[in-house]
């Protein structure tokens, strides 16, 4: 188990980027205030990108090598860089195995499951956030949580089954507008073939996956992995045999969920109830 809400995991070419610009902005005496001054940024994100610890954006880049008149070094250092900007160093590792997945399981039990949020409620649940993200910040996790949405409509022979809470899908985050298009959304996602939804009702007193949020995928080579994420930070399991435990409560789950049809009529309930 890792920190969630800490740095990016340093990597050998974020540390070797943020050498580069630093050396250049020693070569143009610039201190770091004044070097965040030019390129418009806070001092604290200059500090972390130096350091290692923060992925560049683009805008960053374009204007560090502006400002530092590196002769190109900057931008085709940044090419090399190796972080998915936007997502938590510990999810990592699963979003790759998600890219590439040939089937996909979600159980959610706290929020909609990040693959189904619309813009408005994911940047609710960003801007509320604590401790504070920057704004900076706020649009890199909007960024990449809207590529790995992609992931719905671009991967058509992947199956995706998604279980969700009752209470989860009457919270209205984001106000009542956003919740009835985030419904809304939720039920076009549903009729795609590949695609599945459905809800664990409210009425059900108990069921397998009152253990906490849980996904599954299969990969190409046919081997089954198993992710869990709490507060502070997110679990993945290869063994087989604790992949194997989680295989039982999903497909148990699948079973006292409502059917595909029945969660359809209650999700449209809902929107039209917003």
């Amino acid at each position: 188990m890792t920190d969630g809400n800490a740095e990016p995991e340093i990597s050998d070419s974020l540390k070797t980027f943020g050498e580069v610009v630093k050396t250049f902005r020693k070569r143009a005496r610039l201190t770091q205030e004044e070097f965040a001054q030019r390129v418009r940024y806070s001092v604290q994100t200059v500090a972390s990108i130096e350091q290692g610890r923060r992925f560049p954006s683009a805008e960053f880049v374009e204007r560090a090598e502006e400002v530092l008149d590196a002769f190109g070094v900057i931008r085709a250092a940044a090419k090399h860089v190796a972080r998915q900007p936007g997502l938590a160093s510990w999810f990592q590792k699963w979003a790759k195995l998600e890219a590439e997945a040939l089937c996909l399981y979600t159980y959610e039990n706290r929020l909609i499951p990040g693959l189904l949020q619309i813009e408005p409620h994911a940047r609710t649940l960003f801007e509320e956030r604590i401790p504070p993200l920057s704004d900076e910040e706020i649009e890199e996790k909007l960024v990449a949580r809207v590529e790995r949405q992609a992931l719905l409509t671009g991967r058509p022979n992947t199956a995706y089954n998604f279980i969700i809470e009752e209470n989860v899908l009457r919270r209205q985050t984001g106000g009542s507008e956003a919740h009835r298009e985030q419904i809304e959304h939720i039920l076009r996602m549903s009729e795609r073939r590949n695609i599945e939804v459905q809800v664990m009702p409210g009425s059900r007193g108990h069921h397998a996956g009152l253990g906490g949020p849980l996904q599954l995928l299969e990969t190409p080579d046919n081997r089954w992995f198993a992710y869990c994420e709490a507060q502070r930070g997110g679990l993945l399991f290869a063994e087989a045999n604790e992949v194997g435990i989680l295989q039982m409560r999903y497909a148990r789950m699948r079973s006292q969920a409502l059917t595909l049809e029945d969660s359809q009529s209650l999700l449209r309930q809902m929107r039209g109830a917003t």
